[in-house]
Formats: C-alpha cells, structure tokens, sequence
C-alpha cells in the first residue's frame, strides 16, 4: 500500500472545527445586486446567522475553498501570499473589500503534509500566472458576510479535477495541520448548487437539476458527506455545480459532523446551500446558546429575539397593538418553530409555540407566539400590565425533529413529541424537575390527553434557547 493510499485511510481524531457551506453569488451582495438582492435574502439571512456562530467560535484561523481560485487540473493550490485582497470591482462594487493576512505558517504546514501524504500541491506563491494573493469572488461573496473586516487570517485553497478521493483527503490533512498547530480553525466551503434548475438558467436547463439539489441536500441534512463522492457522474454532469467538491473536502474536515441546513433556495436556477457543520459537542454549544427554564427580565440585557418577544408583549398588553416584523435579518429573517416561555418570581406563567414554521419568518413566529403566550395560554388568565415588569421571557428556536427510540431520549438535551392517532404532544429540553426520559415522556403525554399505557410515536428535537 503506498503512502497515499494509507493516508486515505487514516482515522480522525475528534477536534473542534466549525464548517460553513456558504454559497457565492454576488448579487447576493447588496452593494452588487440592488433591489435584486432581495430574492437571495433567505440565503443573506443564513450567512448572517453563520456569521454570529463564527464570532462566537472565533477561529484563530479560517480556511476557504472556493471553486472560483485560479486552479490546475492535478494538484490543489495552496496560497502562501502574506497578504491576500480582492474587491467585487468587476461586479460594480469596489467598495466591497476584503483585506486580511495569510496564515502563511498553516498554508506551509499544509503544503508539506499534502506532500507526506502523496497528494499533489502546488504553492500558488510560486507560480506567478495564478495571481498569488487576490482573492476570487467565491471567497469574497461569503467572508462579505462572514468577515468582513478581515479579522481572521485566511488560507485560500483552489480546489481541482483530482478525485473526489483525494478531495475529502484533502479535508484530513487540514484538519492534522490544525490539531498539529493547535489552530482552532474554521472550514469555508464555498460552492453552489446546480446551475441547471430553471429554463433560461445562464447554464441552459436540466430536468435532472432539482434531483441533484435534493440528493445533496438530503445527505448533508444527515451529516453524509462520504456519500457525495458516489454520486451518479451523469446527474453531477447534469446538474452543472460548483460546489460538490468544496462540500466533499468540508467531510473530510470534520467527518463525523452534525449539521443544520440553515437556508436553500433557487432564484435564477441556481441553488443556493447555507449548512452549519460541527462535531457534535461544539454542535449543540454553538447552536444552544444556553439553557434553564427562565429568560431575561426586564431592563437587563438579552438577546435580539427576547428583547423582540418583549416588545411585542409589552405593546400588546398596553396598547392592544400588534408590532409588525419590519425587514428582519439574521436569524430573524430565517424560518423556524419557535416556544416563547413566561415566568415571574420562577414560576411559569404562559408557554405558547409552534412545532415547525407557520410564518414567513421566525421574526413574525415570535411576535405572533409571543402574544399567544401572554394572553392565549389556557392555564393562565391574561398578563396584565403590572405584571411587566418582572416578566422573566426565553425563546426556543426547534430544530427538526426527528424520529427516535425512547433510548434515544435525553431530557438535558433534547425535547420530546408524543403522537398518538391525532393527539400530539410536546415537551421542551432542560426543564427544572424534569431529569429523566420516563419523565419527560409521561408529562408530554398528559399535555396531549394520552393515557400513560398507550402507545406513542416518539420523535426529539433540539433546540436553541435565548435569554
């Protein structure tokens, strides 16, 4: 077996790196596209979002690939240019900068260990014809978002037409220099969909586009990196994408991640992923902010949607007027099922949410949620205005359930949904007095008016909880 095969082969060691699938139009820009921008605001929204994840993270460190780098057919290109830059001047917008140091001791260590490992690379420093040092707009588009201060060093990496083999290869040996290094690091995989989906797409149409974006979506919903790299050739060929073998790499970085599609969409018949990818302890820190049964109260600080759910209530109960969701952003322009829970004195005092998504954004969610909570609860007469200004608010943002066993149950982490015949029940995680899965299972069925002998299908869900 020769060293590069072997290396194929090697298995991880479970370290805490963040990936990002970001997509790249530039449009998406707003200084680029205008008023057009707003039909890739989904997509805008996702990398808001994944840009406070990676401010949270902070990476010493962030590698990028992107499908736009000057590249050669059989070796990857590595750029150890001390300095990298580049603007969206060629899209009418020199404005938009990005201007930032090279990691250039990564970028070496990653050259050198591509080498021990027999996968051809090449130092674009190195080779004057490949502009050393600019940076492409499928690096700029993302980090526009993401960074757009420069306030980590890059690694800008080209990919190439070697296999998707050595692509996720690749991944291994980034993720060995940063565990070498000690770098805690951050994986851009940049890349679009299919170019084919819409009869008059700029790559010409193909029936086959909309089953390639489902495949991909599907196994990286499920953290299935490995199965990118068996997929049909003819349906790749069809599809006409940018970005398979950025997200092959990105499985090769963290190969054992839990990941949330934060976005999809299809304007101009292109498509457009957002997915966070995390091992999955720094999973579930990073995409539950914090836990306990009470939230912010009044004149402390809190996050952004608990200061909106306050807002609302606050509005509400005092003038009996609903607050509208003005152009949300971030999070709040994404679409999620969302719990708004009330207390005073510790003691709840209304409890009100929506399984999955029933607005156009989790901002109207939580302005609609919010008042249901305070005046909807069955449990509880309305809030009254003197009640205000006490009122402990959290917000739970629920990720897709899924189906599970009752062993799969763990009332700490995650929440639970009971279904019996047209009866449905649900019980947050991490509530005071609910410690164990027999628990959390009986008083979910009690909300439901399921009868403790009966049968249920069991389904768990996490979530993100804000204070």
């Amino acid at each position: 077996m020769n060293a590069r095969r072997a290396f194929l082969e090697v298995v991880h060691v479970v370290q805490d790196i963040l990936g990002i699938i970001a997509p790249h139009p530039p449009v998406m820009v707003a200084a680029v596209g205008g008023t057009d921008a707003d039909v890739t605001r989904a997509s805008a929204a996702a990398l808001e979002h994944a840009a406070t994840l990676l401010r949270e993270f902070d990476p010493e460190t962030v590698v990028i690939m992107s499908p736009h780098s000057p590249a050669i057919r059989d070796a990857f290109v590595i750029d150890t240019a001390p300095r990298t830059t580049g603007t969206l001047a060629q899209f009418g917008a020199p404005d938009v900068r990005i201007d930032t140091t090279t990691d250039v001791v990564f970028a070496r260590e990653l050259l050198a260990e591509l080498a021990r490992a027999g996968i051809p690379a090449l130092d674009r420093a190195q080779a004057p014809g490949l502009e050393s040092g600019v940076l492409d707009h499928g690096v700029l588009v993302p980090m526009s978002f993401l960074d757009p201060d420069g306030r980590w060093p890059l690694v800008n990496i080209s990919l190439s037409w070697l296999s998707y083999e050595e692509h996720r290869a690749l991944g291994t040996c980034i993720a060995a220099v940063a565990k070498t290094l000690g770098r805690r690091i951050a994986f851009i995989a940049s890349g679009d969909c299919s170019h084919r989906l819409k009869r008059g797409a700029p790559a010409g149409f193909s029936p086959r586009a909309v089953e390639f974006d489902q495949l991909l979506i599907d196994a990286i919903t499920r953290g299935d990196f490995e199965s990118l790299m068996h997929v049909d050739p003819d349906l790749v060929e069809a599809a006409g994408e940018c970005g398979l073998r950025s997200f092959v790499t990105l499985g090769g970085v963290i190969p054992d991640a839990t990941t949330r599609v934060l976005a999809y969409e299809g304007p101009w018949g292109v498509g457009y992923l957002t997915t966070i990818a995390a091992n999955g302890p720094l999973f579930d820190r990073l995409m539950t902010p914090s836990f306990g049964t009470k939230g912010g109260t009044a004149g402390a600080e809190e996050s952004e949607i608990v200061s909106l759910a306050r807002r609302t209530i606050e509005t509400y109960v005092r003038e009996r007027r609903v607050i509208q969701a003005t152009a949300p952003s971030g999070l709040l322009a994404t679409r999620a099922g969302a719990f708004v829970s009330l207390h005073r004195h510790h003691d709840l005092r209304g409890c009100i949410g929506t399984t999955a998504p029933t607005s156009d954004s989790l901002a109207q969610e939580v302005i609609h949620n919010a008042i249901q909570a305070a005046t909807g609860d069955p449990r509880f007469p309305e809030l009254a205005p003197d009640e205000l200004a006490d009122l402990e608010i959290s917000v739970d943002v629920l990720h897709e359930p899924e189906p599970c066993t009752f062993e799969d149950l763990d009332p700490a982490r995650f929440g639970v949904i009971v279904t019996a015949d047209w009866r449905r029940g649900l019980l947050l995680p991490d509530l005071e007095g609910v410690d164990t899965a027999e628990q959390q299972v009986a008083i979910a069925k009690r909300k439901a008016g399921i009868s403790p002998g009966e049968k249920v299908h069991l389904e768990r869900f996490l979530v993100d909880r804000y204070l």
